[in-house]
C-alpha cells in the first residue's frame, strides 16, 4: 500500500516522499490507520522492519497546535541510541511541521541541555526510562497534557530492568491517553503491562517466513579454546570487508579485542555502556564515515546504530538470547545489499547453543573451515601482483630509472631488485597473519550444515563442568521490592555473563542469594559491587551460610518466568509529584 492511502496530512507526504519513501512496510500499513483513529496498539515487530515510522507519523500528525508547547506525546525506548535515533527520524518526517518539536532525553549526556530543549517547548519527547524519570523528579518534565505514550522495544526494556520506571511512569500520566506498545517477544510481563495500562488493544503481527534475511549468508567456525581472537584476525584479514561489525557479550571483552586489534595493525574501536556519551558519539562518527572499519560492541550499546554498508558480522561470543543473533546480523545485507554473517565457536557447548539459534531463526548456518595463513598470503599476494601490474601500465612510479642502475652497477639484476621489493612488500603485508593449525572436528558425525531442523539438545542450564557452585549475597531483599527477574537482569548487565550462567534466586526480607559457578564468583562479586538493582544501590559478598542451612525463602523463585505479584505503591501523594 502506498502511504498516500493512510490518511497521511500532506505534510507528512512531502517530507516522505523526499527521504524517498513510496510503499509502507507491513507493520505500517497496518498500524498507521489504528493510531490515527486513536486505538491503542500492540505490534508485535522485529527491529527493521519500520516501527519508528509507523508510530511517528501518526503522532506527528495529531499535535494539537493550540498547545504546541506543552509535551503531548511520549516516546520511551531502551537505549540513547534508539532514542536519538527515532528523533531524528520524527524530525525528518516532520520537515514541513515546524510546530511539531521533538526532543531527546537519554542518560550520558548533560542534563541542563535538555531542560533548556523542555522548557522551549517540545512537544513529543524520546527518551529512555531513567532520564525520564529524572526529569519527572525534577519537574522538568510535565504530562498533564499527553495524549499518546510509545514504548517502542518494550521486551528489550523489560530485560535492562526498567519495568518499575516504565510502571510508574504510566501510572502517573493522563488516563485518558493512547498507549502503544512494540516488542519483538510478548513474554508474561508484557501481557501484565498491556492488560493494566491498555484500553481494549488491537494486536498486530507481522508474518515473518523466515526470521533472518535471505541475503545474509550465515557461516560459523570451530576453533579451539583460547584462539578466538586469531580466529577473528584471521578472517578479517581474509574477507577484508570494507565494514564490519564484533559482537561480543561483556564490556570486558570489548575492550580486551579492541586492544588487541589496534595492536595488530587494524582501524577498530569499541562501544559500551561505560563510554561517556562524547566518545561514543566520536566513534560512531568514525565508523559511519568508515574512518575506522571494525566496530568492536555489546548487544546493548549497538541498538540504534544505523548503517547501511555494513559488509559483515562477527559473532565474537555467542549472544545470550536467540533474538540477540537476529539484531547482530540484520546489521548487514541492509538496502538491498548481500552481507554475511560469521560465528566463533569454541567447545561443544557453543556447537549446541548455535544449533538452537539455527532452530530458532529457521535459516541454515554452514560451517566452514577457517582460511588458513597461506589462504590469505597468497590472497594478499595475488592482489599485491596486480597493483603492480596496474601501476606498471599507468606509469604511476615511473622516474627510478637512475635508482634501478645505481643497484645494477652495484652487480644486482633487475629480477633480483624487483624480487627483493616484491619480498619486502608481502612480508610486511602479511607479517600479522597468525598460525593457524586447522581444528579437528569434535561432531563429524553431524550435518554439515547447523540446521533449523536439527534434533540437537537445547542450551543447557548452569555452567557445568567448570566448577563447583557456590552463593553470593546481595543486600537488597523482599522490604526493597526485589523480583528475581531485577536480580538476573542486573548480573547479567553487569557481569556480560549469560542468564543461565546463574542458578537458583532466593529473596528473603533482608538480602538474596544468589547460586554462581565458583570461577565466576570473583568475576560477579567485583562487577556487581556498587551497581543498583531497582534503584537501590547494593553490597555483594560471597554468601558465609552452610550448605543446607539456608533458611526457607518465603517463596522459590526457581522460575523466573513466575511473575512476582505486583506490590509497588501507588499513592495520591507520588501522583502529585509528577503534575
Amino acid at each position: 500500500m502506498l502511504f498516500n492511502e493512510l490518511g497521511l496530512s500532506e505534510e507528512i507526504l512531502r517530507a516522505v516522499g523526499e527521504i524517498g519513501y513510496e510503499t509502507a512496510t507491513e507493520i505500517q500499513e497496518k498500524t498507521i490507520p489504528l493510531l490515527l483513529e486513536g486505538k491503542d496498539v500492540i505490534g508485535r515487530s522485529h527491529t527493521g522492519t519500520g516501527k519508528t515510522a509507523a508510530f511517528g507519523m501518526p503522532a506527528i500528525q495529531m499535535i494539537k497546535k493550540e498547545i504546541q508547547n506543552k509535551v503531548q506525546v511520549l516516546i520511551l525506548c531502551p537505549t540513547r541510541e534508539l532514542a536519538m535515533q527515532a528523533c531524528d527520524e520524527i524530525r525528518k518526517f516532520a520537515k514541513y511541521m515546524p510546530w511539531v518539536k521533538p526532543c531527546a532525553v537519554y542518560g550520558g549526556a548533560g542534563i541542563d541541555r535538555q531542560i533548556i530543549q523542555l522548557r522551549h517547548g517540545a512537544n513529543i519527547v524520546v527518551g529512555t526510562p531513567g532520564r525520564v524519570m529524572d526529569h519527572l523528579d525534577r519537574r522538568t518534565l510535565k504530562l498533564e497534557n499527553l495524549f499518546m505514550v510509545i514504548l517502542d522495544e518494550a521486551d528489550e526494556m523489560l530485560n535492562m530492568g526498567f519495568r518499575e520506571d516504565i510502571e510508574e511512569i504510566l501510572t502517573n500520566v493522563p488516563e485518558e491517553r493512547q498507549t502503544v506498545l512494540f516488542s519483538a517477544t510478548m513474554p508474561p510481563a508484557i501481557l501484565t503491562i498491556t492488560k493494566e495500562f491498555q484500553k481494549e488493544p488491537v494486536l498486530i503481527g507481522v508474518e515473518q517466513k523466515s526470521r533472518t534475511v535471505e541475503s545474509i549468508a550465515q557461516y560459523y567456525y570451530e576453533v579451539p579454546m583460547g584462539r578466538k581472537a586469531d580466529a577473528l584476525q584471521m578472517l578479517l584479514l581474509a574477507y577484508e570487508p570494507r565494514l564490519s561489525m564484533v559482537f561480543c557479550n561483556t564490556k570486558r571483552m570489548v575492550d580486551e579485542l579492541t586492544e588487541t586489534l589496534i595492536s595488530k595493525g587494524f582501524k577498530a574501536a569499541g562501544l559500551h555502556g561505560d563510554m561517556k556519551q562524547a566518545s561514543r558519539t566520536q566513534v560512531l562518527g568514525a565508523f559511519k564515515s568508515a574512518r575506522l572499519n571494525i566496530l568492536i560492541a555489546t548487544d546493548v550499546a549497538a541498538r540504534g546504530i544505523d548503517v547501511d554498508d555494513v559488509d559483515a558480522v562477527f559473532n565474537y561470543d555467542i549472544p545470550q538470547d536467540n533474538e540477540y543473533y537476529i539484531h547482530r546480523i540484520g546489521r548487514t545485507g541492509r538496502a538491498g545489499k548481500s552481507g554475511a554473517a560469521h560465528t566463533i565457536v569454541s567447545g561443544r557447548r557453543q556447537v549446541m547453543e548455535l544449533m538452537n539459534i539455527a532452530r530458532f531463526v529457521k535459516a541454515d548456518i554452514e560451517r566452514k573451515q577457517l582460511p588458513t595463513r597461506d589462504d590469505v598470503i597468497n590472497n594478499k599476494t595475488a592482489k599485491i601482483l596486480d597493483k603492480v601490474k596496474s601501476y606498471i601500465q599507468s606509469g604511476k612510479y615511473g622516474g627510478f630509472e637512475k635508482q634501478l642502475e645505481m643497484l645494477a652497477g652495484d652487480g644486482f639484476t633487475a629480477e633480483q631488485i624487483a624480487a627483493t621489493l616484491l619480498g619486502m612488500r608481502i612480508s610486511k603485508e602479511t607479517r600479522s597473519v597468525p598460525e593457524f593449525i586447522k581444528v579437528s572436528h569434535q561432531f563429524e558425525n553431524r550435518n554439515t550444515n547447523t540446521r533449523a531442523g536439527s534434533n540437537a539438545a537445547g542450551r543447557q542450564r548452569g555452567s557445568k563442568g567448570r566448577g563447583s557452585g557456590v552463593k553470593v549475597e546481595i543486600s537488597v531483599g523482599r522490604q526493597n521490592r526485589i523480583a528475581p527477574n531485577f536480580v538476573l537482569g542486573a548480573l547479567v548487565d553487569a557481569t556480560g555473563l549469560p542468564g543461565k550462567s546463574f542458578g537458583k534466586i532466593d529473596i528473603y526480607d533482608k538480602y538474596t542469594t544468589v547460586e554462581v559457578n565458583e570461577d565466576d564468583k570473583p568475576h560477579v562479586i567485583e562487577t556487581m559491587t556498587g551497581t543498583k538493582i531497582n534503584g537501590q544501590k547494593i553490597k555483594i559478598k560471597a554468601y558465609e551460610g552452610k550448605s543446607g542451612s539456608f533458611p526457607k525463602p518465603e517463596k522459590d523463585y526457581r522460575s523466573l518466568d513466575k511473575a512476582r505479584p505486583d506490590n509497588r505503591i501507588k499513592t495520591a501523594n507520588r501522583r502529585k509529584k509528577f503534575q
